[in-house]
């Protein structure tokens, strides 16, 4: 007799086959009494305790990490209070759609009265200083002309913003002073993203704005909600500054694709193309670019040049860019030209234009005035 699998068997190939157990059957005794546990089978107590064996396991991986949890609970921190600093032109739509979206919005601004006809105009509540507007925010928006006006904000509201609050910086503003910003706000445990916008006055009103964001994701994650209020696409370019960088570079191939693209259609006026034929061509081949579709007929050949973003910001976004290639040792001849060009026309035209108007810049060096039968001209 041998043995095999615990159970007796015949050593011959035609003996007797080894008893089936019954499934609803006793175990057998010989089972019930097992010698010694196997390895695995004194392990499964020890992991039922699921806690308690990850420490033993691996207590360097279950170390407290306070950073990490402070970091994280920030992040579920829902924004439901906004303090909106900066309803101008573009600043006005994008806190309206926050309020239609929910959010309990208070604005100021520094033109006296403009926060009080947004409130009757649209409701939230009016705050006399940038202080009052942040006391009691979850996140405050800043959206100004510039990165001077941005600090000097900052400065003023640091005392009274709550440790964990987020400042969502949205102007267009220099990478470097933002990145500063940020770090010293870090220091009292308030967080800063940059988000700025690109789609005018149009797509603000309509909340359709494309937002260039840049800071940690746990961050750009809270804040998500608040700029979905205000904009279709969102994309995180990198690092805080990363969305201000971006931003600057896309308005230097919109200015040097509007500049040429004035300059083409006083070519071809002086050939005797229509320019509004022109146009509708540029569209419908490889030339097409925003100018072409969203400003040359209704800005320029209309007359109107009122699109709502002004000259003086083109040239200061032109020279944002040019700041970013010298900060990064890059050689930027036709971004230079593009930018002096944009500067000599605000210098021509004067303060106040908007950026369309550049186009007189253009006419005046041609001596000459765009215009078509096919675009009825505004005024």
């Amino acid at each position: 007799m041998t043995w095999v699998c615990g159970l007796p068997c015949s050593s011959n190939s035609g003996g007797p086959s080894p008893p089936r157990r019954n499934r609803n059957s006793a175990p057998s005794p010989a089972r019930r009494s097992s010698t010694k546990p196997s390895n695995i089978t004194a392990f499964l107590p020890l992991r039922r305790q699921s806690s308690r064996w990850r420490r033993a396991v691996d207590p360097l991986r279950r170390a407290p990490q306070p950073h990490r949890r402070a970091r994280d609970r920030e992040a579920r921190m829902a924004i439901r209070r906004i303090g909106f600093i900066g309803i101008g032109r573009m600043g006005w739509p994008m806190a309206r759609r926050l309020l239609e979206a929910g959010f309990a919005v208070t604005v100021q601004d520094a033109v006296p009265g403009r926060g009080a006809d947004f409130v009757r105009q649209h409701g939230g509540v009016a705050a006399p200083e940038a202080a009052a507007a942040a006391a009691e925010a979850d996140a405050v928006i800043t959206m100004l002309p510039t990165s001077r006006e941005v600090a000097d904000v900052v400065a003023a509201i640091r005392p009274v913003l709550r440790s964990g609050a987020v400042v969502i910086e949205m102007s267009s503003g220099e990478p470097s002073a933002t990145r500063r910003i940020a770090q010293d706000l870090a220091a009292q445990g308030v967080g800063l993203v940059d988000a700025p916008v690109s789609g005018g006055v149009a797509r603000a009103e309509t909340g359709q704005l494309a937002i260039m964001t840049g800071g940690d994701p746990a961050l750009l994650e809270r804040v998500g909600p608040a700029l979905g209020a205000m904009g279709t696409t969102m994309t995180r370019c990198g690092d805080v500054g990363a969305g201000q960088a971006m931003k600057a570079l896309n308005n230097l191939v919109s200015a040097a694709g509007f500049l040429v693209s004035v300059e083409a259609l006083l070519i071809g006026s002086r050939f005797g193309l229509d320019p509004a034929v022109m146009v509708d061509v540029l569209n419908a081949s490889t030339g097409m670019n925003n100018s072409t579709q969203k400003k040359l007929k209704q800005f320029v050949l209309s007359r109107g040049f009122d699109s709502g973003f002004g000259l003086d910001l083109m040239v200061k976004d032109l020279s944002i860019a040019l700041q970013v290639g010298r900060e990064t040792a890059t050689p930027t001849p036709l971004a230079a030209q593009t930018r002096e060009l944009w500067a000599a026309a605000a210098s021509l035209l004067g303060p106040g234009q908007d950026h369309t108007a550049a186009a007189r810049f253009a006419e005046a060096l041609a001596a000459a005035e765009l215009a078509s039968p096919q675009v009825e001209r505004k005024g």
